[in-house]
């Protein structure tokens, strides 16, 4: 269960260096907060953070935001990267719900998304609130670039088969796909896993993954 309320962790995010408190103000304009114009890549549903905090290390070049929608499991991202006393410049962490994701970035302003074992959402009637839904895939086209991507990763079989129909009634093409990441040469090269891929793997639960590439014509 995430809990939603520790006491002292909202001034803890406020006083940390990776947290941007107010991100929709840096809209359209997010290169000024790395002081750079290197490409962003966003994880949403980042959870404790190994996924994104690995990726930030291996690729000083690339630019990393890590979306969180409760305030207590982003707090243990900031403590774990306190207590490493790590210092990337190429990291920043948000509390959002993925829902404002058009309020928080701008057209083409993302090159890559990173979507890793989200909610399932079981129940038919909630099916719109899946991150892999076509609502949702909308939304990640108005801010990533054209033939930009997304990798999506679960042990999720239905949320999986959900996903692989959904991205046809938009304007993603599908451009690899997995049903057993962890022995597939090509795919699993170079894999970043995150908490609950090493939980579920080591439970024998293969791993899904899918990468879509986004193919507007303008």
């Amino acid at each position: 269960m995430r809990l939603r309320n520790i006491p002292g962790s909202e001034e803890v995010l406020e006083n940390s260096n990776y947290v941007i408190n107010d991100p929709k103000k840096f809209k359209e304009n997010w290169n000024t907060v790395f002081e750079n114009k290197n490409p962003i890549h966003i994880e949403i549903g980042m959870g404790k953070g190994k996924f994104i905090v690995t990726l930030a290390k291996q690729n000083p070049e690339i630019n990393f935001i890590g979306i969180e929608k409760y305030s207590s499991v982003l707090l243990r991202a900031v403590q774990k990267l306190q207590e490493e006393e790590n210092d990337l410049r190429n990291l920043r962490l948000i509390c959002i719900d993925a829902k404002e994701i058009e309020d928080v970035f701008g057209k083409e302003e993302i090159k890559k998304l990173y979507l890793n074992f989200s909610d399932p959402w079981p129940k038919d009637r909630h099916a719109k609130r899946r991150l892999t839904s076509k609502e949702f895939l909308k939304r990640y086209e108005s801010i990533i670039e054209r033939n930009g991507l997304i990798e999506f990763k679960t042990d999720n079989k239905i949320l999986f088969d959900f996903s692989l129909e959904e991205y046809k009634k938009s304007n993603w093409e599908l451009n690899a796909v997995s049903f057993d990441l962890h022995n597939d040469a090509s795919l699993n090269r170079n894999n970043v896993m995150t908490e609950y891929e090493t939980k579920f793997s080591k439970m024998g639960n293969p791993i899904f993954k899918m990468i879509l590439k986004l193919c507007r014509e303008n």
